[in-house]
């Protein structure tokens, strides 16, 4: 299900009410939870006043013994289902973004459910959509909690829009993981709590790129320039190429940037300043959406025959192609775009279970790199959950997720948190579009 909220912002949002009972009750109650909870139980007995613990462990009247804590405590969390939220662009320019980071996602929700769920519950996903604007993304996030009483969030879509909703997630201690952004706000040291990635970052995408164009397609670092998009998002991705610049040797110029507005594709202003480069650029490592990146190796293609243009993973790879390929296969041969994953066209062994379950949940879907990560990221969370036990909350399973060690999906990394690091996997791919508008792999080093 996906909810298009629009101006929800402004809206009120109907809550639950709960009855008040009795305060001897409520006393019984906190009493039972610190028995039978341990630790859970433990910080609530810290948290009451010793006369109201004193008075619940008096002597009381016979009455029918008070039932043990039930999942429906936990919000999003029932005897049958535990529901997550998913935020992204299912509108707009970036709209395939969103559809395939949900498709991914359910694709793997579909295949726990299927062997049985995840300690006898099944998982559901129930998607808002921010149309890449971080101006509607709390808005859709507190409806998601408020009115479909999600448990966390997974595989939300963007770095501007995670940049919106950071602070209401850690304000309300929601879990927010696998995010589709390498952008270091999701990545600090010390981690966030309740932060979890799976993705390398956007320095780590950038810094391969860069290796890759000097060491291996020996371009100057002088003749690398940046085109990105004038946001959080632009701002990750050129940090981590003028952090990889500066860290090669001999003295070279700071990095030049060229940028475009978000959900847009006007990329004239970026084209007339590259005119004027001096030297001309040999090589342009791209931060940028699938349309806007399309459209800026169009107007360059004649402009700069010899440019060599890289991509990071956001980009949306498939989508890139399909758009390059109906300009003509000159314009997307030898594009290359970094990524997370290993190549679709892979016999890996995570690959090939993917591609197996997107056949049978979403038949007619061809097999993408954004929904690969939702499908990733999904396989990881549902690891951390049954760890986690059919009795846990959100505190219960970041302990969990944070004692995940060597998870091997067969991607050829394995998947490792701690206390210290929520970052699951730090390697990165590196992927060729070839004259059919397949993406190959191609070595960065």
């Amino acid at each position: 299900m996906t909810i298009d909220l629009n101006g929800v912002a402004g809206q009120e949002t109907d809550r639950p009410r709960r009855a008040a009972g009795s305060g001897r009750d409520m006393r019984l109650v906190m009493l039972v939870a610190a028995l039978l909870l341990g630790p859970l139980g433990a910080r609530a007995e810290e948290a009451a006043p010793a006369t109201m613990l004193a008075q619940a462990a008096a002597p009381a009247a016979p009455a029918t013994p008070a039932a043990p804590a039930t999942p429906g405590a936990v919000r999003g969390v029932t005897d049958k289902e535990i529901r997550f939220g998913l935020v992204g662009p299912f509108t707009g320019s970036a709209r395939e973004l969103g559809r395939q980071m949900k498709l991914g996602v359910e694709t793997a929700f579909d295949q726990a459910n299927d062997a049985g769920g995840v300690n006898g519950r099944a998982l559901r996903l129930v998607a808002g959509d921010d149309g890449y604007e971080p101006s509607r993304t709390v808005g859709v996030i507190e409806h998601l909690v408020d009115s479909e009483q999600v448990f966390g969030f997974i595989g939300d879509v963007g770095t501007p829009t995670a940049a919106a909703a950071l602070p209401y997630v850690l304000d309300h201690r929601l879990l927010f993981f696998g995010a589709f952004t390498g952008a270091g706000l999701l990545r600090r040291d010390p981690p966030d709590r309740y932060v979890f990635n799976y993705r390398a970052s956007y320095e780590e995408e950038t810094s391969a790129a860069v290796r890759y164009l000097v060491k291996v397609r020996r371009i100057q670092p002088r003749e690398i320039v940046v085109f990105a998009q004038q946001d959080a998002f632009g701002d990750s991705g050129f940090a981590g190429v003028s952090k990889a610049v500066r860290s090669l040797p001999g003295d070279n110029p700071e990095v030049v940037r060229l940028g475009y507005k978000r959900n847009s594709i006007d990329v004239a202003e970026a084209i007339q300043q590259m005119r004027q480069l001096r030297p001309r650029p040999k090589a342009v490592v791209m931060v940028a959406t699938y349309r806007a990146a399309a459209r800026f190796i169009e107007q360059t293609k004649d402009l700069f025959p010899e440019l060599i243009y890289t991509n990071v993973s956001f980009v949306g790879s498939t989508t890139l192609s399909d758009e390059l390929m109906l300009l003509g296969a000159r314009y997307a041969t030898g594009v290359v775009v970094t990524q997370v994953v290993p190549a679709v066209s892979s016999y890996a062994t995570a690959i090939l279970k993917y591609k197996a379950a997107l056949a049978k949940y979403f038949p007619g879907e061809a097999p993408d790199y954004v929904s690969l990560e939702g499908y990733i990221d999904a396989n990881v969370l549902i690891e951390g959950l049954r760890r986690a036990g059919p009795h846990f909350d959100t505190e219960s399973l970041v302990d969990t997720l944070e004692n995940l060690r060597n998870l091997d999906l067969g991607l050829g990394a394995t998947v490792s948190y701690s206390p210290g690091n929520h970052q699951g996997v730090h390697k990165v791919w590196g992927t060729m579009i070839d004259e059919d508008g397949h993406f190959k792999p191609i070595d960065m080093e």
